[in-house]
């Protein structure tokens, strides 16, 4: 049992489709350009909160590794798997995979952090991640490796889906998920403070950066290196205490045209994998002319001069403000104006209809009157009026007839129409 496990882990090892790494190349993360005056004195600062040493003294915690799961079915859910640290023994989170599920004792010695399941069953599909933290050196890295259980040996495989390993494993049998990584930063026998540099270095106007001028050397155990004779003139200084407030600017006093150039701030951590570079390109100009001074004069016989006191004209200005109070009266006029004309529209249009609502109420109660006086039949008409009428009828037909009339048809109708106009007066009467 022990020799297939040894197997597997072999393989896991050479079959792992890739290893973190990071690239030790020099990263300019700054790059300024300062100028200052001659006879001054210039700061270039060089700042990194990572190269902070700080003698931990539980160190072996600093380093942790831990797999955790992601499962699909029956719902989406995250399961801490185990977890490890050098300074700790591993510790399983389900009690059903005790001594089933484990890690390598020599995880942290040689940097195989690959996960061992036995007895694989169906509850053991899912996602895994394999979780690497160093908390002193701010680093976090993590891998996915998923994993499916199938019933047949033919359908057993392993392949890549584009974004991580998929294994695809018989039940019941023992599978190993790979997680190595083999960087000095992970394993054992390493000395943090030996591996901590801060240098300066300085480049001159026309010279290549192969040809720069080493300025200091600085170590996290304290050995400090000065080159030339600027710091032992004490012209260039860097803090006792860079590694202690991670500041490791450099301090240039007295500035003159020959300090131009180019500076660089290099930093090193080597156990971290930490490589900044920092570049300012300094400039000296002419210093500024000093403030100029009046020396007291001094008279004959020290007498002083009498002041005159000079007499200031007084500046008139004119200022022409806007009347604002007037400007408001005239629109609040205007405004008054157009409302009073509204209202004077609005009442003449009221009155005008009402008026006119008036006059055809008159008329329709005038209307009402004659028609329910010819229906009802009030109006009647006297007898003796009707046959005083049809007398004068008769009269009229009786006359001669060598009348003004030429004839009597036309002497009829003329009567006829004057009994006519009688009769409808009285009707109306």
């Amino acid at each position: 049992m022990h020799l297939d496990m040894t197997v597997l882990q072999i393989l896991a090892v050479l079959l792992l489709p890739g290893a973190w790494c990071q690239s030790s190349n020099n990263v300019v993360v700054e790059a300024k350009n300062i100028t200052i005056p001659a006879g001054s004195e210039a700061v270039l600062p060089c700042h990194s909160p990572r190269m902070v040493w700080t003698r931990d003294r539980l160190k072996d915690r600093q380093r942790v590794v831990h797999w955790d799961v992601v499962r699909s079915s029956p719902e989406y859910s995250v399961e801490r798997v185990l977890d490890m640290s050098p300074g700790a023994r591993q510790r399983v989170y389900n009690g059903i995979n005790k001594g089933r599920v484990f890690l390598p004792d020599s995880a942290f010695t040689d940097g195989n952090f690959s996960l061992v399941i036995n007895n694989v069953v169906a509850t053991d599909k899912g996602v895994y991640t394999c979780n690497l933290h160093h908390h002193y050196c701010q680093i976090h890295q993590s891998i996915q490796i998923q994993l499916n259980v199938t019933k047949s040996a033919r359908r057993e495989k392993r392949y890549w889906d584009g974004e991580k390993t998929v294994f695809v494993v018989l039940l019941g049998s023992s599978v190993v998920l790979p997680c190595v990584n083999r960087r000095s930063l992970w394993r054992e026998g390493l000395q943090e403070d030996q591996q901590q540099v801060a240098h300066w270095d300085f480049q001159a106007p026309g010279v290549r950066a192969n040809k720069a001028e080493r300025l200091v050397d600085l170590y996290a155990s304290g050995e400090r290196r000065d080159y030339g004779l600027l710091f032992a003139q004490r012209k260039m200084s860097v803090e006792e205490d860079a590694f202690t407030l991670g500041d490791f600017s450099l301090t240039i006093s007295d500035l003159r045209p020959d300090d131009k150039g180019l500076y660089s701030c290099h930093l090193h951590h080597h156990y971290c994998g930490l490589q900044e570079r920092r570049i300012f390109r300094l400039t000296v100009v002419p210093a500024l002319p000093p403030a100029p001074t009046t020396s007291p004069r001094i008279f004959q016989n020290d007498v002083p001069e009498p002041r005159l006191e000079e007499v200031e004209s007084p500046h008139v200005v004119n200022v022409i403000l806007p009347e604002h109070r007037g400007y408001f009266v005239q629109h609040l006029g205007y405004f008054l104006a157009t409302f009073i004309l509204l209202a004077v529209i609005v009442v003449a249009v009221v009155v005008l209809t009402r008026r006119r609502k008036k006059r055809e109420m008159d008329f329709e109660l005038r209307r009402y009157d004659r028609g329910s006086m010819m229906s009802g039949g009030e109006m009647t008409l006297d007898s003796t009026e009707l046959r005083a009428c049809h007398q004068e009828l008769r009269a009229c037909s009786q006359e001669p007839l060598n009348s003004d009339y030429k004839n009597n048809l036309l002497k009829e109708r003329g009567m006829a129409k004057d009994c006519n106009m009688d009769f409808e007066g009285k009707m109306w009467k």
